[in-house]
Order: structure tokens, then C-alpha cells, then sequence
């Protein structure tokens, strides 16, 4: 079999594969796109870490490729979906950099507070300006760290160890796990108020893109430090500039951009940003780990079939896959759907298999599919079919699951029930034919829609001109209704209407919805 690793890799791992009797191992980290996509269909696998981008393109080229190995957590540079309908496998190694990167923010935390790469670059230009680098110190201050997940936890634990206050926000991790750690859960904006130093260490999703942005900073105390060594675009640049020149925020630790390496960048001219390469999960341990970790990975599914660390796959025989997957697709689906109508941390899930799925030989993998899809929007890439259910323990998700063989209106149904700290919704869906995936219910909302691209859910008051006038409004901003489907309560008098656009719907235009006479909520999903 024939494998190629395009991107650095520890030699540790590439050793380890080139150790496996049968494989031929290439190195090859200067291909250009275009090279990749001519040379792809000769290879198995393909290791990869972030430089390397596999394209649609590169996928639709790949012939024989059965594996993608990713040294490391992103994934944003592989079209997981493209991969997934060739049937090709994408792993990632999401525990290997957890210490590294939380350790880094620790660092990043001391030099800004003491202004060490600043006072370096003065002493090697022969100066001594002991009274200009002058710094804070750390103890006693309150960090309010944002998104207290696994890298989160590792940097409130080192932070309670230099003696500092620590605070936590974390929409989807109820307050009583966050307190068993020993730190204080608050809201987004008490954590604004409150800290001296902020650090986020959340995924990017549509709901923390520019999380932190001209209206957070004004919610801060005077002489805030804010360090960001998750991802580029969480914390708004240019905002982020003008409330360092306005004196609201006294420095900045960046490891990550939304352009990288960043060109014009102007945080970079200020004396009060320091910054590194997108260095979180460079150390040689973290390196070393993820590429041993990779080629075990890479190795067991050449070999033996076994599936670990798959963002599109669980861990099962691929005879079971087969006859699986569409199963798969529906709970995952469904599970990202009752998470982005229900807002809140999930407290409990309620899962019900009828019919037809219940003669699948485990539902296991389904429920797993569900955790997936519920969590994914929350915490990303680091989510995948084998550590999903730990991830739910750590968040105290209580989840039941139950069969019944007897069906009713449909041959095969899963129903998903989630309860939050702030709302409750049901959801289910069925498989028509051999494979096509479809909503069936919303509550107490009856429908029939597929669940894919942008969507829009929009609850409304069931009278004559409703539906005209959401329409008239979308072409007005020039978005296409590609579908719609609408589901009816009349007792109630109530509507949903769920549309899939060419586009996706941008907030102004969630606004304009919401302000159209019985329209009472819109909704922005993404399936």
C-alpha cells in the first residue's frame, strides 16, 4: 500500500510507518495543488497536518485513497463532506496538543504581563529601559478564560497554581461542572467586567466568530490584557486595534490570525501586541505525540479496519458501515439540528429508536452519532465518533436511549428529546427508500424536509400573506429559496416554515424577518 505524507511530520511517525511490511512511504512537503491532485489517485493515505489543502478537487482525483491522517485537530483544510461521499475515511489525533497549546497561553500570559520579548529586543539593541518595560504581576488577578473545555480546564489549572482568581464562561457546560473545577462559572458579561486578563479557547463556529468585537470591549475594565491561542477571527482584529489605541485594552498575546501568515496586519505595529507563528502545538513532545499517534491510526485501518480518531466514521466493521451509514447521517444530522434551535447548556438527551433501526445489531454508534452532532457545533474539530460520550461526561449530559420495534406512521423513526439549562425541543426523522434522510418533526410540528445546506426555521402566526411576504423579503436581498417546507399546529394556529437557501441568511436580514407582522422567530441553521 502507498502512502503519502505531504506536510513536516515527526520522523518518529513516519519511521513507524515505513516499519509496516507491504507499505511504501513518500515524503513529499513541496507539491503544489496542482501536483497533489495529478499524483493523488496512485496513493492509500495521505498524511497530512494543516499546510496540505485536500480540496474537492483532490478528493474527486483519488482513486484508490481510503484514509485521511491529520497530525493534529483542524480539519479546515479537508472537504470533509467530499471525503465522506467517496467513503473515504478523515482522522484527526485531537489529544495530542491539549498540554502544548494550554501551556503556551501560560507563557504568552507571563510575557505580556512582564513585557519580556519587548524588553529582549531593547537589550539586544544596547539599551537598558528598566523603567519603560516596567510589568504586572499575576497573582491576585482574575483571568476569565472563555470556553472551559479541555484546553480551557489545563489553563485555569495552571493559572490557580500562580495564585490568580479564575472566572469561566462557557455557554454549553453547565454551571456546576465548571464549579467542580474549582472555578467560578459567570456569564459572558460578568466575565467582561470582571477580568484582568482574558484568554479564549473555544472552536469557530458561527457563534464565536468575532465573539470578541467592538461591544465586548466596551463592556471591559480600562488596562484588560486579551490572549487568543485558539483561532484567528474569535477576537475581531480590527476591533481589537482600535481598543488598544483607545487605551481600553493594554496589551495583546496572538498566536493565531485570521490571515496566515498575516501580510498587513496592523496589530503587529503596535508595541503593546506580541505575537508568535500559530506555535500552540509546537514542541517537539506535542509533535512527536500526534505523529505517532497519526500513523497508529493510519496503520490499524490499513490493516485491520479499525476506525479511531474519525470525524465521518465510527468505530465499526465495514460490513455493518454499509448498511449503517444512512442511519448515521440521520442521527448525526439530527442531533446538530436540536442543537442549534435549543439554546442553553444540554443538561439531558432522550434518545428512541422505532422500527426498522431496531434491528441493527447495536444502536451504540447512532446514539454516538447524536453526541456528535450535538456537540460538534459547540467544541468543533476536536469532536469525533470515538471520544464524543467523554465529552458528554464532562459535561454532565445525562443520556437515555430506548427501542420500540413496533413502528407507527413511518417503517423507522429517531426521535431526539434535549433539555438545556434554558429550553427544551424534540426532533425526529426517518430514511425514505434505502437512504434519503428526512425531518419528519419539530415538536409538535409535522413536516417533511431534507436536512442539508443553509437553512432557515421560521416560526410564525398561520395567516394568509406570511409566507409571500418572507419571500418578497429574501429576493429583496437577492437569496434564492431552493426548498420549503412548512409544518402546521391548527389548533394552535401556528406555523413553522423551514427553507433552504442558495445563500446563506445574513443577521440583517434575520432582522427585516423578525420585524414582518406574525412572524415571532427566525432561525439560522447549518446541516
Amino acid at each position: 500500500m502507498k502512502i503519502l505524507v505531504s506536510d513536516n511530520l515527526s520522523e518518529s511517525g513516519i519511521e513507524k510507518l515505513k516499519a509496516v511490511p507491504g507499505f511504501e512511504v513518500e515524503v513529499n512537503t513541496s507539491l503544489t495543488h496542482e501536483e497533489l491532485c495529478s499524483i493523488i489517485k496512485e496513493y492509500d493515505a495521505l498524511v497530512i497536518r494543516s499546510a496540505t489543502k485536500v480540496t474537492r478537487e483532490v478528493i474527486e482525483a483519488a482513486d484508490n485513497l481510503k484514509v485521511i491522517g491529520r497530525a493534529g485537530i483542524g480539519l479546515d483544510n479537508v472537504d470533509i463532506p467530499a471525503a465522506t461521499k467517496r467513503g473515504i475515511v478523515v482522522m484527526n489525533t485531537p489529544e495530542g496538543n491539549v498540554i502544548t497549546t494550554a501551556e503556551h497561553t501560560i507563557a504568552m500570559l507571563m510575557a505580556l504581563s512582564r513585557n519580556i520579548p519587548q524588553a529582549n529586543k531593547s537589550m539586544k539593541e544596547g539599551k537598558w529601559e528598566k523603567k519603560k518595560f516596567r510589568g504586572k504581576e499575576v497573582f491576585n488577578k482574575t483571568l476569565g478564560v472563555v470556553g472551559i473545555g479541555r484546553i480551557g480546564r489545563v489553563v485555569a489549572d495552571r493559572a490557580k497554581g500562580l495564585k490568580m482568581n479564575v472566572i469561566a464562561f462557557d455557554p454549553y457546560i453547565n454551571e456546576e461542572t465548571i464549579r467542580k473545577l474549582g472555578v467560578e462559572a459567570v456569564g459572558f458579561d460578568e466575565l467582561l467586567s470582571r477580568a484582568d486578563y482574558i484568554t479564549v479557547h473555544t472552536p469557530m463556529t458561527q457563534e464565536t466568530r468575532n465573539l470578541i468585537n467592538r461591544e465586548a470591549f466596551k463592556k471591559m475594565k480600562p488596562g484588560v490584557f486579551i490572549i487568543n491561542c485558539a483561532r484567528g477571527g474569535i477576537v475581531n482584529e480590527q476591533d481589537l486595534y482600535e481598543a488598544i489605541q483607545e487605551g481600553v485594552v493594554a496589551g495583546a498575546a496572538l498566536d493565531v490570525f485570521v490571515e496566515e501568515p498575516p501580510k498587513t496586519n496592523p496589530l503587529l505595529e503596535l508595541d503593546k501586541v506580541i505575537a508568535t507563528p500559530h506555535l500552540g502545538a509546537s514542541t517537539d513532545e506535542a509533535q512527536e505525540n500526534v505523529a505517532l499517534a497519526v500513523a497508529d491510526q493510519v496503520i490499524d485501518y490499513l490493516l485491520k479496519g479499525t476506525i479511531r480518531n474519525a470525524v465521518n466514521a465510527p468505530a465499526i466493521d465495514g460490513e455493518v458501515l454499509a448498511t449503517m451509514r444512512p442511519y448515521l447521517e440521520l442521527s448525526e444530522k439530527l442531533g446538530s439540528l436540536v442543537q442549534q434551535i435549543t439554546p442553553g447548556a444540554p443538561q439531558e438527551i432522550s434518545i428512541e429508536y422505532v422500527g426498522d433501526v431496531c434491528q441493527l445489531r447495536d444502536t451504540k454508534p447512532l446514539t454516538i452519532s447524536v453526541l456528535k452532532g450535538i456537540l460538534t457545533p459547540m467544541l468543533g474539530e476536536q469532536v469525533n465518533f470515538v471520544n464524543a460520550p467523554v465529552h458528554a461526561k464532562e459535561r454532565g449530559i445525562r443520556v437515555t436511549e430506548s427501542l420500540r420495534a413496533e413502528a407507527e406512521d413511518f417503517t423507522n423513526l429517531i426521535s431526539i428529546y434535549m433539555k438545556t439549562s434554558q429550553d427544551e425541543n424534540l426532533v425526529a426523522g426517518t430514511i425514505f427508500g434505502k437512504k434519503d434522510v428526512r425531518l419528519v418533526r419539530i415538536n409538535d410540528f409535522r413536516l417533511e424536509a431534507a436536512m442539508e445546506g443553509h437553512l432557515v426555521l421560521i416560526y410564525n402566526i398561520d395567516t394568509p400573506g406570511t409566507i409571500g411576504a418572507i419571500g418578497t423579503c429574501l429576493g429583496r436581498h437577492n437569496i434564492n429559496i431552493s426548498m420549503m417546507d412548512v409544518g402546521q399546529v391548527l389548533e394552535k394556529g401556528q406555523n413553522i416554515i423551514l427553507l433552504r437557501t442558495d445563500t446563506p441568511v445574513t443577521p440583517d436580514v434575520v432582522q427585516e424577518l423578525l420585524s414582518l407582522e406574525n412572524v415571532n422567530i427566525v432561525q439560522i441553521l447549518e446541516l
